[in-house]
């Protein structure tokens, strides 16, 4: 009947046709392409008065996974007007093949996800496979659904429901999807086709009443006033306390469904449209298309690099520990073997401790049987030799961040190493340049740089020395995606990207300590502002020592713009004992809930330590603070893609999320300037150029900000 690049329509046995997605791509996509095929396909429907029944279908494992979201780019960038009208056809049509007068069944193989989920709840029913998965991802993305899925989720599904997944972004499991009427029936895979069939045939012969369910979706919810106003106030506090302020999509999303709910399927298709397009052009929507699609690009590059190299099956780790630990676990959790070597058996047995006890929360939470546990625990050779290393494809040198102990062990690993075998650093600050003149084979050499906690950190950065190989890339890339992280190539500096730019950061918010703002109004602003902790807090989280250790090193190598005129605050509570989270004493004090949860307390000791050390108690209003501490910050990224330590906007964005949280509905730090533009930039920085060289402009911005250039 009509045979698309995308999808095809064919009259089977019985006058029942099949609308089966097959897209030249990987996965089904509701790209332009195939919603323009859909709309053939549905005028030659509406045309045959022959068809009796329906079936949607998909050819690919995926039933259709959402939108093409490479294209909202371009979608987003026209007017209010002409996105409405793009959506409101897209709704005509959507209501065109719900209205044919004959059942429909969607057979849903695998995800369903966004778009697709509302092409399947046009559907009068709905079969899935126990491999398939439904749900409305798009509060991700800063929008709601757009294409009816608040119109008809609530009508099928009950309010409460469709709210906590429309307002969620959540995936439904089959099971779930199932008893909350989002899906009709739930078989395995094997038998979808043929249960979707026989549904379809029992609406054809009238024992199942296809045309009520239909009227279900078309008119208003089933509530009375009542019922509504406690339906959506109890919502309205629970979706904002989970959203929090700086996302509005799940609240636009309550607020659409409330004010449709007592509209018919049209009317209200009217209103979702509206609030969709206002979402469509929040700066919220634009970082978050915008991270969605440089994860993307930085996950492609990954794997490009990594291409050239073989899977990793046999890896190693110098330092067992916390990070030495964590690193085991992540690699036998993934079933990478790996051999674990430490000096003493102490640095062992909490190694594997920290494996365990990782593990162990895995099978508490039903997500890993006690036999995988032991295979996963099984795959770690702890050991006090190096006996095992010639066998060794790539080892993690993790012990104490030292260069001259660091390049002592590197030298004692590489001389048992296999010649072919590569070697890296997981220090954090050190360059990788400088630790190789400890090495015989350089070119095998390179930085493997995890984030604590390693098992819940995605990035890692991957630094390129002077003499690393491609081939000694390629390798670490191959196994950091081994691992399950996302790892991203950055050129040899102390501290490499993240900590680099984080330390101008950390710095300018000690420097506010100095001049006697408090850290906890500072931590408060920058909190509300978007990071997940302030400034002091995530000192205390990162290690007071650490963090002494690490300015130490990058105020050498940046003494311009790193090395303060005075001792910090952070400096000062070290001094005293305070490591922060690690001995429960820091900015803050830390103690167990009775959930066991560490919680931020305040301490009363901590003003007497900074006596006589800070000037006194100064008010600075909360854009100012802002200002203080993200102008250096951004110079300081902005230098890093100038100097080509990393190589692009995206992939420096997405290392400052991944690595320290920088806020997601923010975008990154490239996008926070785009946001502003380079100018509005520029004039904020111009304003505190006194107070030193961190804040001094950079020609690239000054000739972004003449010539209206931005990042994206």
């Amino acid at each position: 009947m009509f045979n698309g690049n995308n999808l095809s329509l064919k009259r089977l046995d019985n006058d029942i046709v099949e609308m089966c997605f097959d897209t030249s791509d990987s996965v089904n996509k509701l790209d332009m392409a195939t919603l323009g095929e859909i709309k053939q396909a549905a005028d030659i429907l509406t045309a045959d008065k022959s068809i009796k029944g329906m079936i949607y279908s998909s050819a690919k494992d995926t039933f259709i996974v959402g939108a093409d979201i490479t294209e909202f780019k371009e979608t987003f960038k026209g007017t209010k007007e002409a996105l409405s009208s793009s959506v409101q056809s897209v709704h005509d049509m959507f209501n065109q093949l719900e209205d044919l007068p004959f059942p429909k069944v969607a057979a849903i193989n695998g995800f369903a996800l966004g778009g697709g989920f509302e092409l399947a709840l046009t559907a009068e029913y709905r079969v899935i496979a126990e491999t398939a998965a439904v749900g409305f991802p798009e509060v991700k993305l800063g929008i709601i659904p757009g294409y009816g899925g608040t119109v008809r989720a609530p009508r099928l599904m009950g309010c409460d429901n469709a709210v906590e997944w429309i307002c969620t972004g959540k995936h439904g499991k089959p099971a779930e999807a199932l008893a909350l009427g989002a899906v009709d029936a739930l078989v395995p895979l094997a038998d979808l086709r043929t249960a979707a069939m026989a549904m379809l045939d029992s609406a054809i012969a009238g024992d199942l009443d296809f045309n009520k369910r239909r009227e279900e979706k078309k008119t208003p919810l089933l509530l009375n006033d009542m019922e509504r106003l406690m339906a959506f106030t109890s919502a309205g506090g629970l979706v904002a306390s989970q959203a929090g302020r700086n996302y509005p999509a799940p609240i636009a999303g309550l607020k659409a469904i409330e004010k449709h709910s007592t509209m018919t399927r049209d009317e209200a298709g009217k209103v979702e449209i509206e609030a969709f397009v206002n979402l469509a052009f929040t700066d919220v929507a634009s970082s978050l298309v915008g991270l969605f699609l440089n994860e993307q690009a930085v996950s492609k590059k990954a794997k490009t690099l990594a291409a050239s190299a073989g899977k990793v099956s046999y890896a190693g780790v110098l330092g067992a520990g916390i990070m030495g630990g964590g690193i085991a676990y992540q690699s036998a959790s993934k079933g990478v073997s790996i051999l674990m070597k430490d000096i003493a058996q102490e640095g062992l047995d909490t190694g594997m401790k920290e494996a365990g006890d990782l593990l162990s929360k895995l099978v508490k939470r039903g997500r890993m049987s006690p036999d995988k546990m032991a295979a996963a625990l099984n795959k770690i050779d702890p050991t006090l030799n190096y006996g095992g290393v010639e066998n060794t494809e790539v080892v993690v040198e993790a012990v104490v961040e030292n260069p001259k102990v660091k390049k002592i062990v590197l030298a004692e690993c590489e001389a048992l190493m296999s010649p072919d075998a590569i070697l890296c650093s997981n220090t954090s600050t050190i360059e990788i340049s400088d630790l190789a003149t400890a090495l015989k084979r350089p070119e095998n050499f390179c930085g493997m740089h995890f984030f604590n906690p390693v098992h819940k950190m995605p990035l890692v950065e991957v630094i390129r020395g002077k003499q690393s190989s491609d081939a000694a890339i390629a390798k670490v890339m191959s196994y950091a995606l081994a691992l399950g992280k996302t790892p991203i190539l950055v050129n040899d500096c102390a501290g490499f990207l993240v900590n680099r730019v984080l330390f101008p950061y950390l710095g300018s918010a000690n420097a506010l300590m100095k001049e006697g703002v408090s850290f906890e109004k500072i931590d408060k602003v920058m909190e509300r502002w978007g990071w997940p902790m302030g400034p002091a807090y995530l000192q205390d989280v990162v290690g007071l020592d650490t963090c002494d250790h690490a300015s130490k090193v990058m105020a050498d190598a940046f003494p311009e713009r790193m090395n303060p005129s005075f001792k910090s605050a952070a400096a000062l509570l070290f001094e005293a004992g305070r490591l922060g989270q690690k001995n429960a004493l820091g900015f803050y004090q830390y103690a167990p809930d009775k959930k066991g949860r560490i919680q931020k307390l305040a301490d009363d000791k901590v003003a007497a330590l900074l006596d006589g050390h800070i000037d006194a108690s100064k008010e600075m209003d909360d854009e100012e603070i802002i200002d203080r501490l993200m102008v250096p910050m951004a110079l300081e990224l902005v230098r890093c893609i100038d100097e080509g330590i990393v190589e692009t906007a995206a992939e420096a964005d997405m290392a400052l999320i991944m690595g320290v949280g920088f806020p997601m509905f923010r975008g990154g730090i490239c996008r926070y300037i785009d946001a502003m533009g380079a100018q509005a930039f520029c004039d904020k920085a111009s304003k505190y150029s006194d107070l030193g060289a961190q804040y001094e402009l950079l020609d690239s911005l000054k000739a972004m900000a003449k010539e209206g250039r931005t990042f994206y």
